[in-house]
């Protein structure tokens, strides 16, 4: 095989591998946000897994944070590919349900 054609077959292998990568749960879920509403936090933990982050709100209730991958940044002068990462935030009031949320960098 010549040398130019091991970086082609590279890029073409990294392109079919990102094409065949389905959709990121923790995005998809963070934009529905009717479907979430009223959740507990033992709901969460059972769908989303523990989380990144917990803290302690003012007036009752829990803030907690979930860093996940929401895709691939890739620049078209290099072929390789970094992930981008996304937070999500919960806030839980006394009751431990979902009371808001917010997200960054997704």
């Amino acid at each position: 095989m010549p040398r130019t054609q091991g970086p082609m077959i590279a890029l073409l292998l990294a392109i079919l591998l990102l094409a065949g990568c389905g959709g990121n749960p923790y995005l998809d879920a963070s934009l529905k946000s009717a479907e979430f509403e009223g959740k507990d936090m033992a709901w969460f933990e059972k769908n989303w897994g523990s989380p990144s982050g917990k803290a302690s709100r003012l007036f009752g209730g829990e803030t907690w944070t979930y860093f996940r991958i929401a895709g691939v940044h890739t620049s078209p002068l290099s072929i390789t590919a970094s992930p981008t990462e996304c937070q999500i935030t919960l806030k839980f009031g006394k009751d431990g349900k979902l009371s808001s949320y917010n997200y960054s960098g997704c």
